[in-house]
């Protein structure tokens, strides 16, 4: 995506691509068949300084700007499962950076230097079953009891459920409240009440996803992100850097699987001559390139903004849309390129057609993303 800006950017591509190559690559079905990411991988990525890239130095952060986090992700991409991909962009992108804004001092020593260093894993606990884009309608309880939380309730499709150490969770502390009755709690993962159930998904096989059950949990009340009653302006803040690695990461793979297609296309003969000398294949491809090209370029913008400091909202929503519906139409295209050997789980085509599906599901669908911005437009 070309968001390379200086030396620096590139040694660190280098970096990433690198351990992608040696350590990711090589497994990226034996990921599959586990159902998780090997745990023990965060700590080599934390010694690589990859998981805390935007976050401050004392901690064990970088203290970089968004576009090293963009350059990670259409790296991470190259890995060959996007599950894979998933599992760790929960750790560095949607579980952490509330931590990492709002978080006592406390907080921060305890579970996010420890998270950075690859340490722990964490998992972001928001979705309940029947609570998902629409995030006001959970209705997981903490009620304060002196100094703790007692905490009731479940949630569900939660990534890394079998994997984190703590999860940072968005409950309802005050019910009369509204929007100012949600709180975001650091939950650990091996207190009292707490079990999970394992979900089988159609895609992302290499990352865990489960249900979550809370039952007269424990945990201190300084165990809250930021301000109680805060949790859920915190969330939506923290959704947009979860959305905005999904559309990197998302676009990056789409555009390894346009070259991988392009390369069998070029070596497919069929009726004679190489599929990639039909009509019919030149055109789905071009077709396929102005997409990717438009939402590389959406997605830069998006980047641009957020390295700026600049809010960028409403671009990000357009984006998250925009690149997941692109992602879906490359591989439903590239599959039907690949015929029946694009329809076998060994294939990357047939991993990505049911991989690419989530993009327009998690993170806000595209009927959410859609009603913010009609919203945003006045209608």
């Amino acid at each position: 995506m070309a968001t390379d800006r200086s030396a620096e950017h590139q040694l660190f591509r280098e970096t990433v691509r690198k351990f992608v190559a040696e350590e990711l690559r090589p497994r990226a079905r034996e990921f599959d068949a586990m159902g998780r990411f090997d745990k023990s991988l965060y700590k080599k990525m934390g010694d690589l300084g990859m998981l805390g890239l935007r976050y401050e130095p004392a901690y064990g952060g970088a203290g970089l700007d968004w576009s090293y986090t963009a350059v990670m992700y259409e790296e991470l991409a190259g890995c060959d499962n996007a599950g894979v991909t998933m599992g760790i962009s929960v750790h560095t992108d949607m579980a952490t950076p509330s931590l990492a804004e709002f978080g006592s001092e406390e907080l921060k020593r305890r579970y996010l230097a420890p998270s950075i260093a690859g340490e722990v894993v964490s998992a972001i606990a928001v979705t309940e079953p029947d609570a998902g884009s629409d995030v006001a309608g959970i209705t997981t309880r903490a009620v304060r009891d002196g100094d703790e939380w007692v905490i009731n309730g479940s949630k569900t499709y939660i990534t890394n459920a079998a994997t984190a150490d703590w999860l940072c969770l968005l409950a309802v502390t005050d019910p009369a409240a509204g929007y100012g009755g949600f709180s975001q709690i650091i939950v650990p993962t091996d207190v009292k009440g707490f079990r999970y159930q394992l979900l089988d998904k159609i895609g992302n096989w290499g990352s865990d996803t489960g249900q979550l059950f809370f039952d007269d949990v424990r945990v201190p009340v300084a165990n809250t992100i930021g301000e109680i009653g805060r949790g859920f302006h915190q969330q939506m803040r923290q959704f947009q850097d979860e959305r905005l690695v999904a559309c990197v990461s998302c676009i990056a793979a789409s555009q390894n699987l346009w070259e991988e297609t392009r390369r069998w296309a070029e070596q497919r003969k069929l009726f004679g001559k190489p599929l990639s000398k039909m009509q019919n294949t030149q055109f789905t491809m071009v077709e396929l390139w102005i997409q990717l090209t438009a939402a590389r370029e959406l997605v830069q913008a998006c980047v641009a903004k957020r390295v700026e400091g600049a809010d960028a909202t409403e671009l990000i929503t357009a984006a998250k849309l925009f690149c997941g519906r692109v992602s879906r139409r490359v591989a439903d295209e590239c599959i039907q390129l690949h015929g029946g050997w694009g329809y076998m789980k060994e294939s990357m085509a047939g991993r990505a057609f049911v991989d690419s599906r989530l993009v327009s599901i998690g993170g806000g669908s595209d009927e959410t993303m859609l009603h913010y911005l009609a919203k945003q437009l006045g209608f």
